[in-house]
């Protein structure tokens, strides 16, 4: 009998699915949500009923007789700062994602999705890596401002997934060497990485690193509380300004890279400064990390969808091969992260931890 596990990643417009067979991906589909029926809900918590229902089309179609099901693991939202690796789903983290005590967002049903499979297949339910792993020691929690303290938030899952296939590929323990990995995606982490714990990185929705195709970074702090006492936002569309509508979006109306690289080549001198201030960016983001981790590091990884830009990686290229070997890594494993956690503790190799 052939034994699966389930792998369900919740987007804001689609629900990710797959099976895992070992460490092959025997299936897997993309449902794409309407944004008039996603809408209605204005906690997503309750978007679950219609998820589910796109779900167990697709189970159906797959789960043979010939099928086990071994595990079940779900995308992790944003939750209360956690050590990396699985965690088990009990009431506490269902109380907390239902009643949007850290946001209102689709990876909420991550973890209410995969409960409730685990449950109707009698296995284990995990999450594993969430947004908001936390490796900080307490002096990069400190801003500089006594009300505001620095928090742990990043593309966690991708992030480490990659750096511990890199500390396999040089035949090291991932709990053995350092990292600088930069997740390039519409929004942007760059992350030190220090013998597997994420030990600083910017944040990467509304804190401090570079400005990506859609989101701010950080700003000049005056100018920024000028904006907000201007009397033209309110907090919920001077967050969305922040989060949505800056970055290359802002500066040339444009969010997709390609088009945005396409307008390059066809000799548009903006495109071009703006690009290349994002990557100028990145690459100052970087540089800090590899400080952070005075300079002991394996190697600097670039990952995430940007990173598929020759452009992109070229440019960064000509900034920061000075402070270590690059390594490029494309696109996001995060189906693949959370299939591998799973395997992980079905083989013993770790625990479920408790939130």
């Amino acid at each position: 009998m052939d034994e699966v596990i389930i792998v369900i990643n919740p987007g804001s417009t689609s629900t990710k699915m797959a099976l895992f067979q070992g460490t092959e991906k025997v299936a897997e589909a993309a449902v794409s949500h309407p944004a008039d029926e996603l809408d209605q809900f204005e906690n997503v918590a309750d978007q679950f009923e219609l998820r589910m229902r796109n779900i167990d089309e697709w189970l159906d179609q797959h789960l043979l007789e010939n099928v086990k099901v071994t595990a079940v693991a779900g995308r992790g939202a944003r939750l209360c700062p956690l050590d990396s690796g699985a965690y088990g789903i009990n009431d506490r983290m269902l109380q907390d994602l239902h009643a949007m005590k850290y946001s209102n967002h689709a990876g909420n049903l991550g973890a209410i999705i995969a409960d409730f499979l685990g449950r109707r297949f009698g296995v284990p339910a995990i999450i594993y890596d969430p947004i908001t792993v936390d490796g900080f020691n307490a002096c990069a929690r400190i801003s500089g401002v006594p009300e505001i303290e620095r928090v742990c938030r990043s593309h966690a899952l991708n992030i480490r997934e990659i750096c511990r296939r890199q500390a396999e590929a040089v035949g090291a323990g991932f709990a053995e060497v350092n990292f600088v990995a930069a997740h390039l995606g519409g929004g942007i982490s760059v992350a030190a990485v220090e013998k597997g714990r994420i030990v600083d990185v910017n944040d990467a929705l509304l804190g401090m690193g570079p400005f990506s195709t859609e989101r701010a970074g950080a700003l000049p702090i005056g100018p920024l509380v000028d904006l907000a006492y201007s009397g033209g936002y309110t907090r919920k569309e001077l967050i969305n300004k922040l989060s949505r509508e800056s970055g290359l979006k802002a500066y040339l109306g444009e969010s997709d890279l390609r088009r945005i690289e396409a307008m390059i080549d066809a000799g548009d001198e903006k495109a071009a400064l703006y690009f290349h201030a994002m990557v100028y960016q990145v690459a100052k983001e970087i540089g800090a990390c590899v400080v952070a981790l005075k300079g002991n590091l394996q190697a600097i990884v670039i990952t995430g969808g940007m990173a598929r830009s020759e452009r992109l990686v070229n440019t960064l290229r000509e900034y920061i091969s000075f402070l270590g070997p690059v390594s490029v890594v494309p696109g996001e494993f995060e189906m693949e992260a959370l299939a591998a956690g799973a395997r992980r503790v079905l083989a013993g190799q770790e625990i479920i931890k408790e939130y």
